[in-house]
């Protein structure tokens, strides 16, 4: 985006001296008529804009997630200005103090799509209204619940890793799978995918433990799921409690040398590599080869780091801008190119929308190694 801002100050003095001038008579003054004014309406939302399309960014800026609702609108901004997209006009809302009151703003300023939001809650309340109004809806949630009917997720999807990292260790030779799941809506769905991943892929599951957040429970799921031997073991969790259950399984007859996977929540972890206990894992995520120079750039520009999804937000916004090739100022967002079977390049690799609305990814495969983090298995890069 290119701003102007043009300053002018016209400062003007004058004086004269000359013969005294006698004034005329004063004369009643001559009252004239006041021409009729039709009514114009006011419009009480942002000003007509004739030039831009334009998109309404829904995110906390305010808040507990105010830090990663920042980080997406600090992406958009990045992006703008790397594509040099002066035809599309983003407005932030905050979804923190309404993210139903948020939307309905949008939508009465004249933004033709939504970005956003991040929380899953915030779609389910956002969604009808941008529905009603004919506005697709962009959202960052990896929540497949939300999808569909006009609303479209760009989060990361749990079980779209499980079946990567899973179809992965199953080409490596190994049969017999593991499961060590958190409780909670998280848990069940990685659960369910974990199941299917490994039916899919020609293995069995030969055991399966649950724990949650209380004193001892992690531990008492990683003994028990060592009593039968396994050849791997998905640890649906952070890093953090990845690399504290290893030890424990390693103390198992069943765990002993059962190789480590992990899902996309390792990728958010910047440390993830530097995890001793976590050595020769896999885990599946989308590609880090363009993060990097973003996150450079991203700190340049703004003085810290980005959280890792604020890629989403760039990525929504290079998604816009190809789109808006063939997005006529003042008419509807073209929903239909959503879903464009070659998909959309970003950041993150490659991704498709299915007409479930959810964004399928190109994964890549990685190993913790020697303090780091290789590639064993490169994204596609394309569909």
């Amino acid at each position: 985006m290119r701003w102007a801002a043009i300053g002018l100050m016209t400062m003007v003095a004058a004086c004269s001296s000359g013969p005294r001038i006698i004034p005329e008579p004063e004369r009643p003054p001559v009252t004239q008529p006041t021409p009729t004014q039709p009514d114009v309406p006011v419009d009480p939302g942002l000003p007509q804009d004739e030039a831009r399309h334009r998109v309404a960014l829904l995110v906390p800026m305010s808040g507990t997630n105010a830090g990663v609702g920042r980080s997406l609108a600090n992406a958009t901004q990045l992006a703008l200005l790397d594509t040099n997209a002066d035809n599309i006009r983003i407005t932030t809302y905050d979804t923190a103090t309404g993210a139903a009151a948020a939307a309905t703003q949008a939508i009465a300023d004249g933004n033709g799509l939504i970005l956003g939001p991040l929380l899953a809650d915030d779609v389910r309340a956002v969604s009808p209204i941008a529905r009603r109004a004919h506005v697709p809806l962009l959202s960052f949630s990896n929540d497949v619940s939300v999808a569909g009917n006009g609303t479209y997720i760009l989060g990361y999807v749990p079980s779209q890793s499980i079946g990567r990292v899973v179809d992965y260790a199953r080409s490596s030779g190994i049969t017999d799978f593991a499961g060590l799941m958190p409780g909670g809506l998280y848990g069940e769905r990685a659960s369910t995918a974990f199941l299917r991943a490994v039916e899919d892929a020609g293995g069995r599951v030969v055991a399966m433990e649950t724990y949650d957040g209380r004193s001892g429970s992690l531990a008492s799921a990683a003994n028990r799921l060592g009593a039968d031997p396994f050849q791997a073991v998905l640890i649906a969790g952070s890093g953090d409690t990845a690399a504290a259950a290893v030890p424990l399984l390693r103390r198992t007859d069943g765990g002993a040398t059962a190789r480590v996977l992990g899902t996309e929540l390792w990728n958010s972890d910047s440390s993830i590599g530097s995890k001793s206990a976590l050595e020769g894992a896999f885990f599946a995520s989308v590609s880090n080869n363009y993060y990097r120079q973003y996150a450079a750039k991203y700190r340049s520009r703004f003085g810290s780091a980005p959280y890792r999804l604020s890629t989403l937000g760039y990525d929504s916004v290079l998604l816009t801008v190809r789109i808006a090739r063939d997005w006529r100022v003042g008419q509807p967002f073209p929903e239909g190119r959503l879903l464009a079977s070659d998909g959309f390049a970003g950041l993150d690799g490659a991704f498709r929308f299915g007409r479930d609305g959810i964004a399928q990814r190109a994964l890549e495969v990685q190993e913790i190694r020697d303090g780091s983090t290789v590639t064993v298995s490169s994204a596609p890069r394309g569909f």
